[in-house]
């Protein structure tokens, strides 16, 4: 079973507790510096001493890496390139991916483009580091031979919807990442019973999805109220991540043998939606109606799917 641990205090120093290279992979959503009010502290920094900060706690971060670890950091539009020359020129880390999440909903705007994505910077410690394709894959738009039909390489543009307010799951934190988002992060990042670091923890959604993964995490946060929140979402039941890829959800085109389709099918639910039980009826409804009602999948339990 995964040792899950939240603690309460100051990201850099609950660092110095953090023995060097000890940690196989970090997610965070570190704060922005744009005002946001989060109950016992309000981010907001001078530009010098944000800067400051941010190659602090990053200074921490490489240092209890391991070799192969990597390092997945969401950052607001204004100080990206900041963090990019950080990550690259200041601590000599390795460039891997920019991904873009791209959100279906955002905050509306009259002059300008309303903002609709979050950019992720992903670093390693070195060249040589994990990297799972086969647990992230998504599923192909054609069953074709020359297709590898465990499916692709997701890229790097991300599409996962914002946890609503109207969401079971929703916490009442500011800035809540879906889960599917850092499920895929985790999977691709990490092995079993590895160790993931989020120095801010917030609404705790790393810790949650390293405890369905079976991942050891630690979480670090400021606020005692999140502390508090984070726990008692670790203690309720798993009914699936509260969002996925559609993608996932999608029924490959050229599926008209029924033995080729039925196996197809049966492995789709094994590969794709194995920790998003909550979408298994979506998907079956897209298979009949692309395929017909002899192309229904039956739930038999929430850990295994069968044709019939």
């Amino acid at each position: 079973m995964a040792k899950i641990d939240i603690q309460c205090g100051d990201a850099i120093a609950l660092f110095q507790q953090i023995c060097d290279g000890s940690v196989d992979l970090i997610i965070t959503d570190p704060p922005y510096n744009l005002g946001k009010d989060y109950g016992n502290n309000h981010d907001l920094k001078a530009f010098d001493d944000y800067l400051n900060f941010t190659k602090c706690w990053l200074t921490e971060a490489k240092r209890v890496l391991k070799p192969t670890g990597t390092l997945y950091v969401f950052m607001g539009v204004r100080f990206i390139s900041y963090l990019y020359d950080i990550l690259e020129r200041d601590l000599n880390l390795y460039f891997n991916s920019w991904v873009v999440w791209h959100y279906t909903q955002g905050m509306g705007k009259t002059k300008g483009f309303s903002p609709r994505h979050d950019d992720i910077l992903v670093f390693n410690k070195s060249k040589d580091f994990i990297f799972n394709l086969d647990n992230v894959r998504v599923p192909q738009k054609y069953y074709r031979a020359r297709n590898n039909m465990r499916g692709a390489n997701p890229g790097d543009v991300w599409q996962f919807s914002h946890v609503h307010y109207s969401n079971p799951n929703r916490q009442n934190h500011p800035t809540q990442k879906p889960e599917g988002l850092i499920e895929r992060m985790v999977l691709a990042s990490s092995l079993e019973e590895g160790l993931i670091l989020d120095p801010f923890s917030g609404s705790g959604t790393t810790l949650r999805v390293c405890q369905q993964l079976n991942r050891n995490a630690i979480g670090f946060e400021i606020n005692p109220d999140y502390v508090a929140m984070t726990q008692e979402r670790l203690s309720l039941p798993f009914n699936g991540f509260d969002s996925v890829d559609p993608r996932m959800e999608r029924v490959p085109n050229d599926l008209r043998k029924p033995d080729v389709r039925d196996e197809y099918l049966k492995n789709h639910i094994n590969w794709f939606l194995v920790n998003h039980e909550n979408a298994v009826d979506i998907f079956a409804k897209a298979v009949r109606d692309k395929y017909g009602n002899e192309a229904t999948i039956q739930v038999a339990k929430p850990e295994q799917y069968e044709l019939f």
